[in-house]
């Protein structure tokens, strides 16, 4: 019998004794082994698993066809547009549920309700991020002329009912409801000595330091009656303690404290009946309450 020279020659690896690819890189020759056995079923499975899940789900694109954008329907006619739907319809339900719940427990059995006042506080964060946040900061912080919501300091006062009031008619704001208070001018009632006299005073005793008798003097003649002859303030007219190191407008210094008795800087906080609904108010309630300085 003849060789055939046209017919290719097997190459084996002396080594392994298995027939290589032809391959060959730097002396080292890729093996023509087969598949392990595991692999080709596994190949073969997803090669099922595939064309089921087309034939199932919608799945496979094409230009025609009456599903949403186009493509196949699928047996079970699913897509992610109706199982949004569903989810957001089966969310809008259960908001209802809440809500009707919500609607008729007071401040004080929503509060004692777990359920409630996560709900309540997941309401009130999402409309304080939308309404409050450009003034008072994303976590309530505040910033020079608008009030930090964080500590325990409150003009109005700070329970959950004082916190509803102050939200639902503003502060000088244009609502008939609304709080109001302002503050003096004394830069034609006393002397530019005088209103750094008691600005020094309140300085000092703001700070634990010692007070002198005159600042003392034109503190209780000029300001007792709004801010308390203890500089405590008096919350039935938002007058603010003064005691406490915590300044809207800046205390940090005499200059500043004497600037604000000389030409009182007055915020607006509007009002938001009207605005919002009043069950959206009531979560904001509970959220402001809640960020840490609520009484």
């Amino acid at each position: 019998m003849t060789q055939d020279h046209n017919k290719p020659q097997k190459d084996i690896d002396e080594i392994s004794g298995v027939e290589t690819t032809g391959h060959e890189w730097d002396g080292i020759k890729e093996l023509n082994n087969p598949a392990p056995r595991w692999w080709l079923w596994v190949f073969f499975i997803t090669c099922i698993w595939a064309i089921g899940y087309w034939v199932i789900y919608p799945a496979w694109p094409v230009f025609f066809g009456d599903n949403a954008r186009g493509g196949t329907k699928g047996l079970y006619e699913w897509t992610q547009y109706s199982k949004l739907k569903d989810d957001q319809t089966e969310i809008t339900n259960l908001r209802g549920e809440y809500l009707t719940r919500f609607r008729k427990s007071s401040f004080e059995d929503i509060a004692q309700d777990p359920v409630l006042y996560s709900f309540a506080i997941a309401g009130g964060k999402s409309a304080f991020k939308d309404n409050c946040a450009t003034c008072h900061g994303t976590g309530g912080a505040g910033a020079k002329g608008y009030p930090n919501l964080n500590d325990d300091d409150w003009i109005w006062g700070g329970t959950v009912e004082d916190i509803h009031q102050t939200l639902l008619y503003g502060i000088r704001s244009t609502h008939e409801e609304t709080r109001y208070s302002e503050m003096n001018s004394f830069k034609d009632m006393l002397t530019d000595d005088q209103i750094n006299e008691v600005a020094t005073f309140v300085y000092n005793a703001s700070h634990g330091k010692a007070t002198d008798e005159k600042g003392s003097m034109l503190f209780q003649e000029n300001c007792a009656a709004c801010h308390g002859a203890d500089g405590r303030g008096l919350r039935e007219i938002g007058a603010p303690n003064l005691m406490d190191q915590v300044w809207l407008y800046g205390g940090k210094s005499v200059h500043e404290i004497a600037g604000q008795i000389r030409v009182p800087k007055h915020g607006m906080m509007p009002h938001w009946e009207g605005r919002l609904d009043p069950q959206t108010i009531r979560q904001l309630a509970i959220y402001v309450h809640a960020l840490g300085g609520g009484e």
